[in-house]
């Protein structure tokens, strides 16, 4: 080790308070680090319990695992964009947002394992041991959009005219998009699987929503003075694939499970999977002052 590299380290450690002797000695001690034990291969590879014997679910296990990563992934860079505080530049945040539109293209093409890679009669069976549990409680997925977007912008049409003229959170979060997947209206009738769902993560929506509002990714996009096209363009196009595309992709393979030849199956949380899916009824946009002068959903 040169003297140059020893000078190095003992600044490091010095700045932290710390006696660089130490780390150094401890350095006898630790032993080589191993690919299985920094990935904990071992541990991921035993996170699959299928409720049932066929083997297609160990697929559909894995699967929605990994939409669970990816979301992780995405969150991990959204958060970055959430506290940066230079705005003189858009370079990193340009680069933020490719990093969002590629993971999204990760979940949009990956659906192909659900779409073509499940046995439709072994599925159909399966799923039915899963209810009520729906990916709708996806506890991730929410807590992307609320750091995407003020929560207002997660009211669709419907719920806009329901709303005060000055609402507080917990107004909005009783109107947001989703709860129509699960609250009947008409009846006041709330599923449990939407009710087991706002029992374990409603506050933590509503904390969120509260310590990140004035950051939002929106939000830091409006400090820049001048926007350049090409980052008008990148938010536009990470707006179009999570909220139209996906949720696009996700309502073809669920068609192909639970309405072939018009058998219109219930989906497991037991919503109106047909209507709450589609982007037309869902209406999500995380930036909509962007599509004043073109629609969202027609957008390419």
């Amino acid at each position: 080790m040169n003297n140059e590299l020893l000078k190095e380290l003992e600044e490091k450690f010095k700045a932290l308070g710390e006696n660089p002797e130490t780390y150094l000695k401890g350095l006898l001690y630790s032993k080589p680090l191993n690919y299985w034990e920094y990935i904990e291969v071992d541990t991921l590879l035993n996170l699959q319990k299928p409720k049932t014997e066929y083997k297609d679910e160990t697929v559909f296990i894995v699967y929605h695992q990994i939409t669970e990563l990816t979301l992780k992934l995405m969150i991990h860079e959204i958060r970055q964009l959430n506290d940066m505080t230079d705005f003189s530049s858009e370079k990193a945040f340009i680069e933020k947002l490719k990093r969002l539109i590629r993971y999204t293209d990760m979940l949009i093409t990956s659906f192909e394992v659900m779409t073509e890679g499940l046995d439709y009669d072994d599925y159909n069976k399966f799923r039915l041991a899963l209810a009520p549990a729906s990916g709708f409680q996806s506890a991730q997925f929410r807590d992307l959009e609320i750091l995407c977007t003020p929560v207002l912008n997660l009211v669709n049409d419907e719920g806009q005219a329901r709303l005060s003229s000055a609402p507080d959170l917990d107004e909005i979060f009783e109107n947001i998009y989703w709860r129509d997947a699960g609250y009947n209206r008409e009846t006041g009738k709330t599923s449990y699987t939407l009710k087991a769902f706002e029992t374990k993560y409603l506050d933590q929506f509503k904390k969120l929503a509260s310590s990140v509002s004035g950051k939002t990714v929106w939000e830091q996009y409006l400090k820049f003075e001048h926007p350049s096209e090409h980052l008008i363009f990148r938010m536009k196009d990470f707006d179009h694939q999570y909220n139209v595309s996906w949720p696009k992709t996700h309502l073809k393979t669920a068609s192909r499970y639970l309405d072939k030849k018009g058998e219109n199956k219930k989906a497991t949380g037991g919503s109106p999977w047909k209507k709450y899916l589609h982007p037309k009824h869902q209406q999500r946009s995380f930036f909509p002052e962007l599509w004043k002068e073109n629609n969202i959903l027609d957008w390419v």
